[in-house]
């Protein structure tokens, strides 16, 4: 079996090196094993990077051409384009896609090939420790993860983007056309034979993270707005509910103008309901206006990434 390994990058010369050593001697025991073709290697995908990740790539490439390889795109197209660019670029019965900073355990990699081979046309990597994460993102994470299911979202609990794909699942993928991207929701769509490995998250080896709390926001937004209409539906029962709290309110106002002396007029009957309302027609056009830019880009069908030069 010929499995090659998708590594998307940007600005990871830190680690890079480090990162193509241990990539490079799991390919080779597993060759020398005779689990895995010589012709397995590892593909970096270059997201737009604007230090040295490419020369850094284009050298591994020329020192062992048959083991490593390269994609560079365009620009910086974010982490998910990028990764789809691999995946849909890379030969191979089987792909593995891992990020660069080794926070994933490259020595799960075997076990993920023998699932494979046990006929699992996907392997989950899963986190089942994440001591080198804060107690913020811990529990930021975990809640996360639960809301995208209370949602409707199947997503597997704690796994990112580490995984096998057999390439009759990378195929079924290939037929996913939509701009806004989660693979960590997509993938588990497909449908195929499933499994997973667990593994403990280790702390990033060099470099910093390149995927800071804003950014970490918004491909959280994009994976609800993307897999679930429930928060549309959201906003109906909010909007019957408030209606029923304003209607009770008006009852309540009217009972203290009639049978008591400590209402001030008019004031119950018009700033509660005003402020209830316009607290809900607020959030509902932000809610509804991210469902709008979804089909906005959608429609435009630009493409995820072009790429410039492939090694």
């Amino acid at each position: 079996m010929i499995i090659n390994l998708v590594v998307p990058c940007y600005n990871e010369e830190a680690v890079l090196p480090e990162t193509a050593r241990q990539l490079a001697a799991a390919i080779d025991g597993m060759a020398e094993r005779g689990i895995v073709s010589d012709r397995s290697g590892i593909y970096f995908v270059d997201d737009g990077s604007r230090d040295r990740t490419w020369d850094l790539i284009a050298a591994l490439q020329a020192a062992r051409p048959a083991r490593f390889h390269g994609i560079k795109l365009s620009r910086n197209c974010g982490h998910q384009a990028a990764l789809l660019a691999g995946l849909r670029h890379a030969p191979g019965d089987a792909l593995i896609s891992i990020d660069a900073d080794l926070q994933d355990d490259v020595g799960v990699i075997p076990s993920m090939v023998e699932e494979f081979r046990l006929g699992h046309d996907i392997v989950y990597g899963v986190r089942q420790g994440r001591r080198s994460d804060s107690a913020f993102k811990r529990s930021s994470a975990t809640a996360y993860y639960r809301l995208l299911r209370w949602l409707g979202v199947e997503v597997v609990l704690d796994h990112a983007d580490f995984r096998l794909m057999s390439r009759r699942a990378l195929d079924a993928l290939g037929k996913y056309q939509e701009v806004n991207i989660f693979l960590r929701a997509l993938v588990p769509l497909l449908g195929f034979k499933a499994t997973s490995v667990y593994y403990d998250r280790s702390a990033r080896l060099a470099g910093v993270s390149k995927y800071p709390l804003g950014r970490m926001l918004g491909l959280a937004v994009n994976g609800i707005t993307s897999f679930s209409m429930r928060p549309l539906r959201l906003i109906a029962y909010a909007g019957f509910t408030m209606s029923m709290v304003s209607f009770l309110i008006g009852i309540w106002a009217l009972f203290v103008v009639s049978f008591t002396s400590r209402g001030v007029p008019g004031w119950a009957s018009i700033v509660v309901p005003i402020a209830f309302v316009g607290g809900l027609q607020l959030v509902s056009l932000g809610v509804i206006g991210e469902y709008i830019g979804k089909i906005y880009m959608e429609v435009k069908r630009r493409p995820l990434f072009e790429i410039e030069e492939i090694r």
